[in-house]
């Protein structure tokens, strides 16, 4: 009666059909191993396992963002506390891997406090977000695809096909190729060719409606943060989440950093468009990037530099995202003084696009706000 009222911890890992998980006492005894289906009720099985022996008190997960993301989200709304685990690959190369091992290791890393990470939620709308990311980035590489074999079949397609769609650009070459429609008069080489140009052309538009380079690395940020982002309990651990921290890179006299090549490398490309954004366009970052160059530092670790500050930035905007005012009035400002927009982008260095999205309310940038209305 007593074991069963002590504090325990768990450990699993995760697979595509089932799941296999540890129990380990707060005296660090192993307490039980089991293996359960990957379904609702093994998930039910499982909890119930767990409290079985005491006090549950967290669990480790190993795979928490793919197969035992479901298990993740059944944990949390059971009240239980849930850290990511990863794979100890020393352990691993040194004493071998199998299921049993792995989920002790795993259940003694949470007893050690060496987990600390928590997992995304994935049940807002950022998770639909990355659905939608997902169907975007699969939408671009079969755009790709299509389009090179398109060019490809050009080069063995008879003649009177080929002949008309040579030297068109790509879009117009896809629309023409949409058009084609099978001409069994004029041979089977012929319809076949026409059929399969036709059929590749009409993979194209689905990535015409995707969201522009703006939704694009928002969607990738957010993805990175999750529907919870108040599980980073830092700037500093989303810039390392994003691979933005600075790692030391000094040796004798030279005191240096050098560029992080860890993290999630979908972010950290995301942080450097905007980067590379910024010293077009933003008087901040252009004014940074010159004091810098001053300092004598190079290009890469100005990039470097800038995303880390820019990861600062994202990070208090996705934790305690600031009230968006409305820019209505300065469209009708701007009517009033008789400016028209093109002038106005030219005077502030801005883009058109931005500057009209600013107007609608549709996207709202604080500083072209303030650039705009002086």
């Amino acid at each position: 009666m007593a074991e069963h009222q002590m504090t325990v911890v768990g450990g699993v890992g995760t697979h595509r059909d089932d799941y296999v998980a540890a129990i380990i006492g707060s005296a660090g005894r192993l307490l039980g191993v089991a293996a359960f289906p990957a379904t609702g009720a093994g998930y039910s099985r499982f909890l119930e396992w767990m409290r079985s022996w005491g006090d549950l008190e967290c669990v480790g997960v190993e795979g928490a963002g793919s197969y035992g993301a479901g298990l993740a989200r059944h944990l949390a709304a059971g009240g239980v506390a849930v850290v990511v685990i990863g794979p100890n690959r020393q352990t691993r190369r040194r004493w071998g891997k199998s299921d049993p091992a792995d989920v002790e290791a795993a259940a003694r890393v949470v007893l050690w406090g060496e987990a600390t990470v928590r997992p995304k939620s994935a049940d807002g709308p950022v998770e639909a977000i990355w659905l939608l990311h997902a169907t975007r980035c699969f939408a671009v590489k079969a755009r790709t695809q299509a389009i090179n074999q398109i060019k490809g079949h050009l080069v063995t397609v008879p003649e009177q096909v080929a002949a008309p769609l040579r030297g068109l650009r790509t879009a117009v070459l896809v629309g023409a190729c949409a058009r084609l429609r099978p001409d069994p008069g004029r041979g089977e080489a012929t319809a076949a060719a026409k059929r399969s140009l036709r059929v590749l052309a009409e993979a194209n538009p689905a990535l015409l409606a995707a969201p522009g380079v703006g939704a694009e690395v928002a969607a990738t940020l957010l993805i990175a943060a999750g529907d919870n982002p108040e599980r980073l309990t830092s700037e500093a651990s989303f810039a390392a989440l994003c691979g933005a921290a600075p790692v030391e890179a000094s040796s004798g006299q030279i005191v240096r950093h050098r560029l992080n090549r860890g993290g999630n490398r979908q972010a950290n490309k995301a942080l450097w468009r905007i980067a590379m954004v910024g010293l077009r366009y933003d008087e901040r970052t252009i004014a940074h990037a010159a004091r810098r160059t001053a300092q004598g530092k190079s290009r890469r670790d100005i990039i470097r530099c800038l995303k880390r500050y820019i990861a600062q930035e994202i990070h208090q905007i996705l934790t305690d995202p600031p009230a968006v005012p409305k820019d209505a009035h300065l469209h009708q400002l701007r009517h009033n003084t008789g400016i028209t927009l093109t002038d106005t982008a030219q005077a502030i260095n801005a883009c058109t696009n931005h500057l009209s999205e600013l107007e609608r309310g549709t996207h709202h940038n604080h500083n072209l706000a303030e650039r705009y209305h002086n």
